[in-house]
């Protein structure tokens, strides 16, 4: 029970004015909080964005974040403590890959009980476990957005790489460019990401758009395995391969840290890519003279001078 009071509201309203200074190209990220400011509380990529004049959409995609997950959708997945650890913020203590060694961008120990990993770690979401009808929700709700905001150049990270594909599939046209760090990978799922085999169609596990048109079954492209000269296997389609009419239209940049578990394999992800006749380009920080980055380097320490080197691609798609 309450006790006597009054409330009231009020709301102040707005516009963007045009002072010519600023690009007024449109950039849209998910999910929200992950590019506002950094666990450490330093200045984020949106933040950093706005400030050279780009209109920022910071986007929750659904069953994520203010876009609340609701039980029909099924059940849940979280991340838990020692595998964010292990894969993101100290890979350097667990050696479970070659390039771990060089990680030392990540603010603090990256370990549970440090103020900068609680504060990561209490930002991350559940994982509805049907990938596919997570997939067709974001694609359906992104193509929408698009419609509405007009050409757009989409940022996206891992997990979050598939609804960049998918959103580009949707509405090539609207779609000025992807720039994809460290997407989903590697293709169909392989031996060096354990666990089920995943992305039947590639590098989404929600249908592509290709041509000639796949079967819907559980393989709906025909594929082969192969090993590169590390030992890693992996997968490519078979020749004459099925081309990506819709995301070949679009230009791709994809983005790999020095001491990422990802230098392992966004290599294949790019393979499929270019044989699918998409127009990508395979960027490794450690060749541009940005060292010490791991998955999340959007961020790590020097999470600006990445974001500048960003921009610049932005500046020429725009």
């Amino acid at each position: 029970m309450e006790g006597a009071h009054r409330r009231s509201y009020f709301y102040v309203g707005g516009e963007a004015v045009d002072d010519g200074t600023g690009s007024g190209h449109r950039v849209m990220m998910g999910q929200i909080q992950n590019w506002l400011n950094t666990p450490d509380g330093r200045q984020g990529w949106a933040s950093w964005l706005l400030e050279q004049g780009y209109i920022v959409y910071l986007i929750d995609q659904p069953a994520r974040g203010r876009s609340p997950h609701h039980p029909s959708l099924g059940p849940t997945v979280s991340y838990p403590i020692e595998l964010a650890e292990r894969r993101w913020t100290a890979c350097k203590d667990f050696h479970d890959y070659p390039q771990a060694k060089l990680h030392t961008q990540w603010p603090g120990t990256g370990r549970m009980g440090d103020p900068a990993f609680d504060t990561y770690y209490a930002t991350l979401l559940p994982s509805v476990t049907d990938f596919a009808k997570e997939q067709r929700l974001s694609q359906a709700a992104g193509a929408k957005l698009l419609d509405r905001i007009g050409p757009s150049i989409i940022l996206s990270h891992s997990q979050g790489g598939t609804a960049g594909w998918l959103w580009a599939d949707a509405r090539p046209e609207l779609v000025k460019g992807i720039i994809a760090i460290e997407p989903s990978g590697p293709p169909f799922g392989s031996t060096i990401v354990k666990g089920k085999p995943s992305k039947p169609y590639g590098i989404t596990d929600a249908p592509l758009t290709y041509d000639p048109p796949c079967s819907d079954g559980e393989r709906p492209l025909d594929t082969a395995e192969h090993s590169a000269s590390d030992g890693h296997r992996f997968r490519l389609q078979n020749e004459p391969a099925r081309k990506l009419v819709n995301l070949s239209r679009v230009p791709v940049m994809m983005v790999t840290g020095e001491a990422s578990s990802h230098a392992e394999y966004d290599g294949f992800t790019c393979r499929f890519l270019q044989q699918a006749g998409v127009n990508v380009r395979h960027v490794h920080l450690a060749d541009e003279g940005i060292h010490g980055n791991g998955h999340l380097m959007f961020l790590e320490l020097n999470n600006l001078a990445i974001v500048e080197f960003l921009e610049k691609w932005f500046a020429k798609i725009a």
